[in-house]
């Protein structure tokens, strides 16, 4: 049995699937409060969680900075952290790598991913189905939480928000 105490979570898209990536942070720490919780986002957005409260860190992918040499030293940053579980929000190959070889003991992703076949959970995302990106990131983690979605929820810091006073 995969105990859930460190926990990674992937979604190196562009902000607006990073920030509903904050619904599956929230979610797997109501299920796993105690758990050690990171998420990996691509460059620019790691601001988005510099003062997230459930987040033990935030790893970032430079793709600028050589992408497929960053990706090997990402995969050697993940190993050494010893993940336990990783849930990727990515369908693309580059994080598929990422989670079926980051020797996690539970891996989720969807089937679309061309390393789905090395994940122990799979999910369908179809585009077009009348369905909220939030719930399929939820098919992602139901099996080990539950069928609820959470909403997402950033936690500025007031330095950023002293940014946008007028």
């Amino acid at each position: 049995m995969v105990t859930h105490k460190n926990i990674l979570i992937i979604q190196t898209a562009f902000i607006g699937d990073a920030i509903l990536a904050s619904s599956v942070v929230e979610k797997m720490h109501q299920f796993f409060p105690q758990a050690k919780i990171s998420i990996l986002v691509r460059k620019g957005n790691e601001s988005l969680y510099q003062e997230h409260p459930f987040l033990t860190q935030t790893l970032v992918w430079n793709k600028q900075d050589g992408k497929y040499k960053s990706l090997f030293k990402l995969l050697r940053t993940i190993r050494k952290q010893k993940f336990d579980t990783v849930i990727n929000l990515h369908r693309y190959g580059s994080s598929g790598f990422l989670t079926a070889f980051s020797k996690a003991r539970y891996t989720s992703g969807y089937d679309k991913n061309p390393f789905s076949f090395l994940f122990d959970n799979k999910s369908k995302h179809k585009i077009g189905d009348g369905r909220h990106e939030i719930e399929r990131y939820n098919d992602l983690i139901e099996s080990i939480t539950d069928k609820t979605i959470v909403k997402p929820k950033l936690y500025p810091s007031f330095k950023q928000f002293s940014k946008i006073e007028p």
